[in-house]
């Protein structure tokens, strides 16, 4: 689910989109974690204490109905008690209604607690409204404040990056005053004044989502700062822009930096500017460094590089690794702690040796292929990527297409298999000879072959709809018309996503308009959702008229998203946007939930390679802690996997499908906080705003880029080696909450 990536996307959402972001991890390998005692400073939630139960009370529950309203939570932002305004600043940020904007900017300019100015700051940032830009830019530039200056700058780094592209000229303003204040907090630093770390991590996650012109030129000042977290963040920053500011000081990071993530950091910013000269250190790191985020970065560096001579480097590694790999299978362990990065190696030798046939290579990925039984995507796409004409003749193929009549497919194989027969259809004539079109013709015939069968898993459907698109047939819109009528919801969603990618057609209008009534009913929205969005690039009046009949959907999100798709085409609907949302709550929910806020509540997750534990924190996000809370003591979450595991990334988990695209049948509200992204952050997996459900996540090393995206909910405090030695497959055996009084 987690889907956001429009600067990275956690994780829940469509199994594409978790493809999508595994080939931005190879380009640009990620970082991921950070140490309680090395977060950002914090405009933390005002103590519960100091907030009355029925105040809360009162505040939750708008939060949680998205209902803003001048008289009620607007009057809290006057409250005597600076607590309160301060948690109503939040509550008003979290709606994200344009009507809170005005009230906010006045108690950012006049409020007389820092602490409010800078809750204030970052509600405005989750508005993302460019009303407020002005207001932030004077409190980035005049407050004396460091926490003030921090939101301030985090904030304006939302709204540039919410600027539609007409809005071009004004996002550049605002990434150049964001490269400015940074600038002058590194002067700061350097003149033994002091530099904000606050200002500091913040504006350099600002930057990289504002991306001004001298972006790489700013962040490329702070890697020689003493403070290791900022000159991880800042080649974090290098590496997201891709940037080829501060090379010589990168690779001095990489080959000596103590800190585990500033080396891994430093990698992915020397792969993401493809810097040639790195390649030697890249080669050493990727067999050699010992910590395992290092290595994976460095893999995917040299990946980026796409120079056959890393072969031989990661082809040592990968022996290496499948010695332990096969010694683990034979002590029966379903999913070794080495198979995640032997995923990374493939993937790097399916890049850096396309087209080769390597011999070597093709010896490891059989080897690898055979033991995971051709179900992992990664494997099929790398052999596919190194010897397209062989990738026919291999054995997953034959096992689908010669198999015995009654036998059962499983979903993962076929998946991954119809990855790799899509990965064909990027064959090159220049590279393979007229071979190109009898092995894309082959392949596509086996594709159809799929798509029609009934014994074809439903979960596996989808990827073999997307690989058949691939290619382009010219009957594609019948063929996903057609699927509109799957019974699985995700089917029918992919198959509306595709049409949406073609030419609008009165016969695709007229199928998406019948296939959205069906989907209104569906227990998950992703049909209706996508077929809306179909819908919507058809540019035709019937089509319009279908999108507005779901105005008054019983579904939140559906109505918004109607009505977002309406407002962009001038056709009306903005005001339901704005509408109060039925919830699932009641009271007793609402006081169960806040019941918590003077507990320390911690959750015992027993999974296949052991225990690990999560503090939970009902004070920064009180529904998604309930949420949790109530779904593990239900059982909800004994015996399913961690579909989703990317090393120096995530572990995610929390699906009953298993396919990243399951939840509990609901969704609940994000609560957005100011806990940082560090290493062991617990967050709640999305695939849009207010999506969460089951799906949740657990950062290896800190993810700057998610803060004030997705709701931190927990952090582990024990077991983080038991999270960093999961692999995709392994299960979430049980969840035990137990719940104290007193901290």
């Amino acid at each position: 689910m987690l889907k956001p990536e429009p600067i990275y996307a956690p994780l829940r959402g469509r199994r594409a989109v978790w493809l999508a972001l595994l080939f931005a991890l190879c380009v640009l390998p990620t970082a991921h974690a950070q140490p309680r005692r090395s977060a950002p400073p914090q405009s933390r939630t005002p103590a519960p204490r100091l907030l009355p139960e029925e105040t809360v009370l009162r505040i939750v529950r708008a939060e949680d109905e998205r209902r803003w309203d001048a008289t009620d939570l607007g009057a809290l932002l006057a409250d005597k008690n600076p607590a309160v305004r301060g948690r109503a600043a939040l509550a008003a940020g979290r709606i994200g209604d344009e009507g809170a904007v005005a009230p906010l900017i006045g108690l950012l300019q006049k409020d007389g607690d820092a602490g409010v100015r800078a809750m204030a700051a970052f509600a405005l940032g989750e508005i993302e409204s460019a009303a407020a830009a002005d207001a932030l830019t004077a409190a980035l530039r005049t407050s004396v404040n460091a926490p003030v200056r921090a939101r301030a700058v985090e904030a304006l780094g939302k709204i540039a990056a919410a600027l539609p592209q007409a809005d071009e000229a004004r996002r550049l303003a605002i990434g150049q005053t964001i490269a400015g204040a940074l600038a002058a907090e590194q002067k700061r630093a350097a003149d033994a004044e002091g530099g904000a770390r606050g200002v500091e991590l913040l504006g350099l996650t600002a930057l990289l989502r504002a991306r001004p012109t001298d972006g790489g030129k700013v962040a490329a000042l702070f890697l020689t700062a003493t403070d290791a977290r900022v000159r991880a963040d800042a080649a974090n920053t290098l590496a997201r822009l891709r940037a080829k500011d501060g090379l010589e000081q990168l690779r001095k990071l990489l080959a000596g930096d103590k800190d585990a993530v500033v080396r891994a950091n430093a990698a992915r910013a020397l792969g993401g500017a493809e810097d040639k000269a790195a390649f030697d250190e890249l080669a050493k790191r990727a067999a050699d460094d010992e910590d395992l985020r290092v290595r994976v970065s460095a893999v995917r560096a040299l990946a980026a590089l796409k120079d056959a001579r890393a072969a031989d480097a990661l082809l040592k590694r990968g022996d290496a690794l499948l010695v332990a790999y096969r010694a683990a299978k034979t002590a029966n362990t379903a999913h070794p702690a080495e198979l995640d990065e032997l995923l990374e190696v493939a993937t790097a030798l399916g890049r850096v040796l396309a087209y080769t046939a390597d011999e070597r290579a093709l010896n490891f990925l059989r080897a690898l292929r055979t033991s995971e039984q051709w179900s992992a995507p990664e494997l099929e796409l790398a052999f596919a990527r190194v010897a397209p004409t062989q990738y026919l003749h291999e054995a997953p193929f034959k096992n689908l297409f010669l198999r015995p009549a009654d036998s059962k497919l499983a979903w993962q194989a076929v998946a991954a298999v119809a990855d790799g027969l899509g990965e064909l259809a990027n064959a090159s004539g220049e590279k393979l000879g007229n071979s190109a079109s009898s092995v894309q013709a082959d392949a596509q015939l086996a594709l159809r072959a799929l798509a029609s069968d009934p014994a074809t898993p439903a979960l596996a459907l989808p990827d073999v709809l997307r690989a058949l698109a691939a290619y382009k047939p010219t009957d594609l819109a019948p063929l996903m018309r057609a699927q509109l009528k799957a019974q699985d919801v995700i089917v029918r969603a992919t198959a509306a996503e595709l049409l949406g990618e073609l030419p609008p057609d009165p016969d695709t209008t007229a199928a998406l308009a019948a296939a959205l009534t069906p989907a209104l009913g569906d227990q998950l929205n992703d049909a209706a959702l996508s077929i809306l969005d179909a819908l919507a690039k058809q540019k035709r009046e019937d089509a319009t008229a279908a999108i507005r009949a779901t105005l008054d959907a019983q579904d939140y999100l559906v109505r918004r998203r109607a009505a977002t798709l309406l407002a962009d085409a001038k056709a009306g609907g903005a005001d339901v946007r704005s509408q109060t949302v039925a919830t699932r709550n009641h009271l007793a929910d609402y006081r169960r939930a806040l019941a918590r806020r003077d507990k320390r509540v911690l959750a015992l997750v027993k999974t296949d390679k052991g225990a690990f534990t999560i503090e939970l924190l009902p004070d920064a996000a009180p529904l998604t802690v309930d949420n949790f809370v109530q779904l593990a003591a239900r059982g909800f979450f004994n015996n399913i996997t961690f579909h989703r595991v990317v090393p120096n990334f995530v572990i995610q988990g929390g699906d009953p499908r298993g396919d990243g695209n399951g939840g509990p049948g609901y969704q609940i509200r994000c609560e957005i906080n100011t806990v940082p992204y560090g290493r062991g952050a617990v967050g709640m997996a999305l695939s849009g705003k207010d999506t969460g459900g089951s799906q949740w996540f657990v950062t290896h090393a800190p993810q700057p880029h998610l803060d004030g995206g997705y709701t931190v909910f927990g952090r582990v405090t024990q077991g983080m080696e038991v999270v960093d030695r999961i692999a995709r497959g392994d299960r979430i055996l049980s969840i035990n909450v137990s719940e104290t009084k007193g901290r």
